[in-house]
């Protein structure tokens, strides 16, 4: 009895599986150049539940890493301070104000994010320290590599908006709509104006 239930469980997981879509988005700058680090996140046109995860944005040889972080509205994220000095973390963002005291280590509490937007982060102690926290109402996100690209899979068939940020942005392309079908594999080309 006990060896049928991987089995079973292979067999109702598989139509699942088999029937997602997957999502593969291009981001170029003004002149063509593929742009690494934007944030591509599709927003179904159903609701989806907030985020009970954890996301890290360490600092490390006085720099943010990562330099952009993208988390799903509801994610608490973890500031711990892997450098031998002191940092005193804060963003006075409409998505996220906060400010962490003077401290080395790891904050005992995570600061909770849950409100979709961008939270530029800084140091008070390092000026030339910037990192950014995109937070997006939708578990359907990823950075693009160095070559532009991303890909987006395990979609669940249906209506999406797809959208993307990168911190040179200097104005936001249009949202891109899409329906996505079962087994399907949609492309978008996002090209900075």
């Amino acid at each position: 009895m006990l060896r049928s239930i991987p089995i079973l469980l292979l067999l109702v997981l598989s139509p699942a599986i088999a029937s997602a879509a997957t999502l593969v988005a291009t981001v170029r700058d003004a002149r063509g150049t593929a742009v690494a680090d934007a944030v591509v996140y599709a927003v179904p046109d159903r609701p989806t539940s907030l985020a009970k995860k954890t996301a890290v944005m360490d600092q490390r040889n006085r720099a943010f890493v990562p330099h952009v972080l993208p988390v799903q509205t509801g994610t608490s994220v973890l500031f711990p301070n892997s450098d031998d000095i002191h940092h005193q973390v804060y963003s006075f963002s409409p998505a996220k104000t906060f400010q962490l005291p003077l401290y080395k280590g790891t904050p005992a509490n995570p600061v909770v994010f849950d409100r979709a937007g961008v939270a530029t982060l800084g140091c008070n102690i390092h000026d030339h320290m910037s990192a950014y926290i995109v937070v997006v109402d939708t578990p359907h996100f990823d950075k693009t590599a160095r070559d532009g690209r991303v890909t987006l899979s395990n979609l669940v068939p249906g209506r999406y908006t797809v959208r993307v940020w990168y911190p040179e942005m200097r104005n936001e392309p249009a949202a891109v709509p899409i329906a996505l079908s079962s087994d399907e594999r949609g492309e978008v080309v996002f090209t900075a104006r």
